[in-house]
């Protein structure tokens, strides 16, 4: 009797498996292979934007809406959910998986913000872009300079941020200021959140913006933006911050543990962008071994080709169960529910984004001469991935993180 070839494709664990997240990766995994594919196949090495048409799709699909609440109008669901939609999309084209997180950050917004934009997230008619970083300020997010001043009404936004991806087409950038003079022995102090709402296509007055030349990433635009006496509303120092600056708080790190604990969510999105690209990969491997042929056979017959694929195949799956395992803990608020899996997420997002670089360069590898050109999509794996060990944290930081957990603090901080 011949022996049953095992679908690569992921299968939820028993632990986590429900009939409704089946239908959900079931869904998620036909419009990634039948819509996104082909069209990121097209666009991704002319440097195409992702068509407004698969936005409007995704949104009637609740793509958006994962993680919203039903009182707005989104699917209510939780991380776990998310991590399995996301690593479909990411399979097909890393940039439509990310697209879906624009529209989480209106959860940052204040309870009466989040009544008027969390029902038009959840549809993907309002999506926001991020700005964090800084010429000077990458991982060292502590030491931001962009200067928010009160006056009269608002703020007046003032300084430079970099990695700034779907800042034009956007309906508002977050924005991570400071609100206090930068003081070195007090670098946390006076971080806060701000929410600049403005026309997508448009930057309003006092921002510009100019394209980064990158290399991967490609679906959509990704910006340095120059703010010169940028006005914000009051209403726009968002939700806590606000709250308390008003009450004049008593931790004056306060706003730089939020935006540093709101690092999470993403690190776990990223890791399952880092394994669809890894899945992808090892996908796409495996159909060609089986077909190109060297030496009279497959080179699937070959040893040495037939261990790389089990090596990328257990890499995968190693980082998917940790996936899971930190997504499910995630939406039951950690540990005996009263911690946050921060540590957690640091290490699924530092393991998946440095195993996705490993496998989808295997597989160019696997493809000899043909995977180093745009005619497959090889190409576009390897140089999303390796994206993946610089967004949302460094490698170098995550693992900074982990000590940081398990060790006793050092005189660096």
């Amino acid at each position: 009797m011949p022996r049953q070839i095992v679908d690569p494709r992921p299968r939820i664990p028993a632990a986590y498996r429900t009939d409704e997240r089946e239908a959900i990766q079931e869904m998620a995994r036909d419009f990634a292979m039948n819509k996104v594919l082909p069209v990121a196949n097209e666009l991704d090495p002319e440097h195409g934007m992702i068509p407004d048409s698969m936005r409007r799709e995704m949104g009637e699909l609740g793509f958006f809406g994962i993680t919203i609440p039903e009182k707005y109008e989104g699917l209510g669901l939780g991380v776990f959910e998310y991590a399995l939609i996301t690593e479909e999309l990411a399979r097909a084209w890393m940039s439509v998986a990310s697209i879906i997180a624009r529209s989480q950050i209106a959860s940052a917004l204040d309870p009466s913000q989040k009544a008027k934009y969390l029902p038009m997230a959840a549809k993907g008619e309002w999506l926001a872009s991020f700005a964090m970083s800084e010429p000077d300020a990458g991982s060292d997010i502590a030491s931001i300079r962009t200067r928010a001043t009160k006056i009269d009404d608002g703020w007046l936004l003032n300084g430079q941020k970099m990695w700034c991806t779907f800042a034009d087409q956007s309906d508002c950038v977050l924005i991570v200021a400071r609100t206090t003079p930068y003081d070195p022995e007090q670098r946390h102090k006076g971080i806060r959140r701000f929410a600049l709402h403005k026309d997508p296509g448009t930057f309003p007055d006092g921002l510009e913006g100019n394209p980064i030349r990158k290399i991967g990433y490609h679906g959509w635009n990704t910006y340095d933006l120059s703010f010169n006496d940028c006005f914000i509303p009051d209403d726009g120092l968002i939700g806590y911050e606000r709250e308390q600056s008003e009450a004049r708080e008593e931790d004056p790190a306060e706003g730089f543990k939020r935006a540093a604990r709101a690092m999470t969510v993403p690190r776990i999105h990223t890791a399952a962008r880092s394994i669809g690209l890894a899945r992808g990969a090892l996908e796409d491997s495996i159909a060609y071994v089986n077909e190109r042929e060297q030496f009279g056979r497959p080179i699937g017959d070959f040893q040495v080709t037939r261990f790389k694929i089990a090596k990328m195949a257990a890499e995968i799956e190693a980082c998917r169960a940790l996936m899971y395992q930190v997504a499910a803990n995630s939406d039951l608020g950690g540990y005996n529910n009263t911690t946050s899996p921060d540590m957690e997420g640091a290490m699924v997002k530092y393991l998946a984004s440095e195993m996705a670089e490993r496998v989808t360069s295997e597989a160019l590898q696997i493809h000899g001469g043909a995977g180093y050109t745009t005619d497959f999509p090889i190409e576009r794996y390897w140089r999303d991935a390796r994206l993946t060990k610089i967004f949302e944290g460094t490698s170098e930081i995550m693992l900074r993180l982990v000590s940081d957990s398990l060790l006793p603090p050092t005189p660096f901080r």
